[in-house]
C-alpha cells in the first residue's frame, strides 16, 4: 500500500478535479454571478487556478518539506497578516456579510485556506520539537494552542465558523496523534462547544441555520433552502443521473450550485454512482495521507501528514454532510470540486507536501535496505 500511495493519491486528486471542472463548466452558465457576455467566466478563472494549482503541487513535491519546519514562524506571522488585512477597507473585501476575502483590483484571494495549511505546519513542528510535552500542560497543550488562538480567532471573526471547525478538528487529530493527554483534550473539545454557542449569538442567521436542520420541511423556503433543494436534486439524478448538462436545479434554483453545494449537481447529472465514487476518492485521500504519515522519515513529517490528510478529509465531510441534511449549512466548499482559486491552488498544494513526505520516507527506505544488502555481502573477515 505505502509504495503505491503517493500514486493512489494523486489518481484520486485528478478524478475529482475532473469531476469537479466538468460539473463547473456544467453549472457556471447559470450562476447568479454569471456575466451575459460570458457566462463561463467562473470557468475560465478555475482553468487557470488549476494551472497555477499544479504548479504548486509541483514545486511542493519538489521542496524538501522539512523547508517548512525551518521557516514556520514566518509563514505563521506571514499569514497573520492576511487574515488581518481582511478587515482592512479598501483591501479586505465583504461578501453577504462576511469579510473572507483581499483584493487588489481583479485579484482575489482568501487567507484561511492558507490557515489551514499553517495549522498543520505549527503543531507538527511543535510537537517535532518538544516530542515529549503531550502531558505537560504548558508545554504540550495551552503554549500551542494559545499560538494557533490567533489564527483561528481571525478567521473565526470573518464570520467564517466552517473553516474553523475544520482547522480545530484537524489540530485534535494531530494533537491525538502527538500522544497529549485525553484530559486535556476533552476540556478542548468543551470549550470548542461553549464558542460556538457564543459564535451563535454573534451571528443569529447561523441559529437559523441550525433550526432549518433540525426541521428542513419547516424551513424549505427560508434557511433551509438551498438543503431542501440539494435533496431534491439528488433524488431527482437517481442511480445513473440525468446527464451532463441536463440537471435543471442548477438553473438558478440553487443557490451557490457551483461553489458550496456543487455535490448535489453532481447527484443530478451523475447520479448515485459518480457520487459515491467522488466519497470514495476522498476516503482514499485520507488513507493514502495517513499511510504517508506512518511511513514518514521523522516526527515532523508525520504529524505533517496527517494534519494536510485530515484537513481535507474533515473539509470533504463537512461539505458532503451538510448537502446531505447531515450537519447544519456551514457554507465550506468542497476541495477539488468546487469552484474557487484559494481553495484549490492550497488543496493542490497541500497533496504536494504529502507527496514530498512519500519521497523522502521511498528514499529513507531504500537506503535502509540499501545498507542490509551491503552488510550481507559483506564477506566477514
Amino acid at each position: 500500500m505505502h509504495r503505491k500511495s503517493a500514486l493512489l493519491l494523486l489518481s484520486s486528486v485528478a478524478f475529482l478535479v475532473i469531476v469537479g471542472f466538468v460539473m463547473l463548466v456544467s453549472t457556471c452558465v447559470f450562476s447568479a454571478d454569471a456575466p451575459e457576455s460570458d457566462g463561463y467566466r467562473e470557468a475560465k478563472r478555475q482553468a487557470i487556478s488549476l494551472v497555477i494549482g499544479i504548479g504548486a503541487l509541483w514545486a511542493a513535491a519538489t521542496i524538501d518539506y522539512r523547508f517548512w519546519k525551518r521557516h514556520v514562524w514566518t509563514i505563521l506571522g506571514t499569514v497573520c497578516v492576511f487574515l488581518a488585512l481582511c478587515f482592512l477597507p479598501g483591501v479586505g473585501m465583504e461578501v453577504n456579510g462576511e469579510r473572507r476575502w483581499i483584493g487588489l483590483g481583479p485579484l482575489r484571494m482568501q487567507p484561511s485556506e492558507m490557515a489551514k495549511i499553517t495549522a498543520a505546519i505549527f503543531l507538527a513542528y511543535w510537537f517535532s520539537r518538544h516530542p515529549d510535552c503531550g502531558r505537560d500542560p504548558v508545554r504540550g497543550f495551552l503554549l500551542p494552542l494559545a499560538i494557533l488562538a490567533l489564527p483561528m480567532s481571525l478567521v473565526l471573526f470573518e464570520v467564517d465558523i466552517g473553516t474553523t471547525a475544520v482547522i480545530g478538528a484537524a489540530a485534535m487529530l494531530v494533537l491525538f496523534v502527538a500522544g497529549v493527554d485525553w484530559k486535556y483534550l476533552s476540556g478542548l473539545v468543551m470549550a470548542a462547544v461553549i464558542t460556538f454557542l457564543g459564535m451563535l449569538r454573534y451571528a443569529p442567521n447561523r441559529m437559523e441555520r441550525i433550526m432549518a436542520f433540525l426541521d428542513p420541511e419547516e424551513h424549505k423556503l427560508g434557511a433551509g433552502f438551498q438543503q431542501w433543494i440539494s435533496l431534491m436534486a439528488f433524488g431527482s439524478g437517481g442511480a445513473t443521473g440525468l446527464g451532463v448538462g441536463e440537471g435543471r436545479l442548477k438553473m438558478l434554483y440553487m443557490p451557490f450550485a457551483q461553489t458550496d453545494f456543487i455535490f448535489p449537481m453532481i447527484g443530478e447529472e451523475m447520479g448515485l454512482v459518480f457520487t459515491l465514487l467522488v466519497v470514495l476518492a476522498f476516503i482514499m485521500i485520507a488513507v493514502c495521507g495517513f499511510v504517508i504519515a506512518f511511513h514518514a522519515p521523522d516526527r515532523f513529517g508525520s504529524l505533517l501528514a496527517v494534519g494536510l490528510a485530515a484537513y481535507l478529509a474533515f473539509q470533504a465531510f463537512v461539505n458532503i454532510g451538510v448537502t446531505t441534511s447531515i450537519l447544519p449549512n456551514k457554507g465550506i466548499s468542497l476541495p477539488f470540486v468546487s469552484y474557487g482559486g484559494s481553495s484549490l491552488v492550497i488543496a493542490l498544494f497541500a497533496v504536494g507536501i504529502l507527496v514530498n513526505v512519500f519521497r523522502q520516507g521511498r528514499s529513507r527506505e531504500e537506503e535502509a535496505k540499501e545498507w542490509v544488502n551491503r552488510q550481507r555481502i559483506t564477506p566477514r573477515v
